[in-house]
């Protein structure tokens, strides 16, 4: 039972910093949607979508009220669709584009803000399907609204799909082009994962696994303001108490997001699935994962030293959240995405975090190299060659892995490109200007590491 300080306590955390549930994203199974003729399949999906989360927002809404708690996102996620390319009598570019079409179509009518799974699982090869999925990615992401997309290119147990990392590059990079307009928008919706999982609530990434269940309901938590003011309590205290701070300010979180999804489930008639506690930062002030870190005592974010603090911050966030609920799950840390972060937004401008300081962090946080925008005139080979090593953190360390990168057509480093809404704003990022050209064209497939061999 909660007491009246836990309850203060807790309004205390939603007004004042920025305590909210970040997503109810409903996955919904589009399997029996599968079908030869792709007019068929869009009616299937479109019908299944909008019968399934046609009270998703209504009741996101409802629950916002009754307890007070802000739920800023509504969204839904689903199987991945190569399946149902692949399921085609013509699986091609332009049929998978009419489905995307179609996933744009119900999300808008059903009223969330993102739909994902327009996605492909190529750890270890491609089928038709999944080639002319990718193939369309540019061109879907440029021609709908809410839909994200997602491509896993490797795993601990398989290595890593080099072929898949070039066509990604690739991809990337027609994406961009294709929304030059909006200074490469297509690609804050496309992510580029290794060891990715299937319950994640959190966009562009989002899809419904294999083993997932006919509808199902993930809540994605998020306080990175609650904590930096937890520890300002703690000033000068050893990283033990740090640590102890961290975990039983996570654990109150996790209470409010378990109570949230619980209800959701329970009113829209789904499985409860996971509460994932991402310390997921916003443009706000003080709604920051750098301003934690600064907060233990460094100058700046990107500074020798901020890797152990997000080590420390990523691993106390977990132990505070499993006791809190027996079902933490999706990608559960810190997320340390550049463009939405207004303390990483300053440690870029002012030289203090690269992307070579973030590529090290990548390999103690939640997931990875995330909304960094990068000159428009960066190659794909050398797009791909961030997308490898990001993927090979992953593997060897069985950790999930990703990279959202925006070439931003006509920006150079210095420039600073404007999103809006939680997307925030990218200041543009130097990369290496020596070529990976000849390495990507090799191909192939990495092998997968020797600790792969557990069975």
């Amino acid at each position: 039972m909660l007491n009246h300080f836990e309850i203060l306590e807790t309004v205390n955390m939603i007004d004042r910093e920025n305590l909210d549930i970040r997503t109810i994203t409903m996955g919904i199974s589009l399997k029996s949607c599968a079908g030869q003729d792709v007019d068929t399949v869009c009616k299937r999906v479109y019908d299944k979508i909008t019968s399934y989360a046609k009270d998703l927002v209504r009741v996101g809404e409802a629950i916002e009220a009754e307890f007070g708690i802000p739920i800023i996102n509504k969204r839904i996620s689903v199987t991945p669709v190569a399946t149902l390319v692949d399921a085609l009598e013509e699986p091609t570019p332009e049929n998978a584009v009419k489905i995307a079409k179609t996933f744009d179509k119900a999300a808008k009518d059903v009223g969330v803000n993102f739909i994902g799974g327009y996605s492909a699982l190529v750890h270890k090869g491609f089928t038709r399907g999944e080639k002319a999925l990718i193939e369309s990615i540019p061109r879907a992401l440029a021609e709908t609204s809410l839909v994200c997309s997602s491509v896993n290119v490797g795993s601990t147990r398989a290595g890593i799909n080099m072929d898949a990392v070039a066509k990604m590059g690739r991809t990337v990079k027609e994406a961009a082009e294709l929304t030059a307009d909006t200074k490469g928008f297509a690609c804050a919706k496309l992510v580029v994962f290794c060891n990715a999982v299937e319950d994640n609530p959190f966009m562009a990434g989002a899809f419904l696994g294999e083993g997932e269940g006919e509808c199902v309901i993930n809540v994605g938590v998020s306080g990175p303001g609650v904590v930096k003011c937890a520890l300002e309590k703690v000033k000068g205290a050893d990283f033990g108490t740090v640590a102890e701070t961290i975990k039983k300010t996570a654990f109150k979180i996790t209470r409010m997001g378990q109570l949230v999804a619980q209800e959701a489930a329970k009113r829209l008639n789904a499985q409860f699935g996971i509460v994932d506690l991402s310390l997921a930062p916003t443009p706000a002030v003080g709604d920051s994962v750098a301003y934690i870190l600064e907060e233990m005592g460094l100058e700046k974010c990107g500074t020798h030293g901020t890797t152990a603090a997000l080590a420390l911050l990523n691993d106390a966030v977990k132990k505070g959240g499993v006791m809190a609920s027996g079902y933490v799950g999706g990608l559960s840390g810190a997320f340390i995405p550049v463009s939405e972060d207004a303390g990483m937004i300053a440690a870029a401008e002012c030289g203090a975090l690269s992307i070579e300081k973030l590529e090290a962090m990548t390999c103690v946080c939640s997931v990875g190299l995330d909304m960094i925008v990068v000159p428009g005139d960066t190659s794909a080979a050398t797009i791909a060659a961030i997308i490898a090593d990001e993927a090979a953190i992953g593997m060897v360390n069985s950790k999930t892995t990703a990279v959202r990168i925006i070439p931003a057509p006509g920006a150079k480093v210095g420039d600073t490109v404007e999103f809006g809404g939680l997307l925030g704003t990218g200041p543009v990022m130097p990369v290496r200007g020596y070529s990976a050209e000849e390495f990507i064209a090799r191909g192939g497939r990495i092998p997968a590491p020797l600790q792969s061999l557990k069975n």
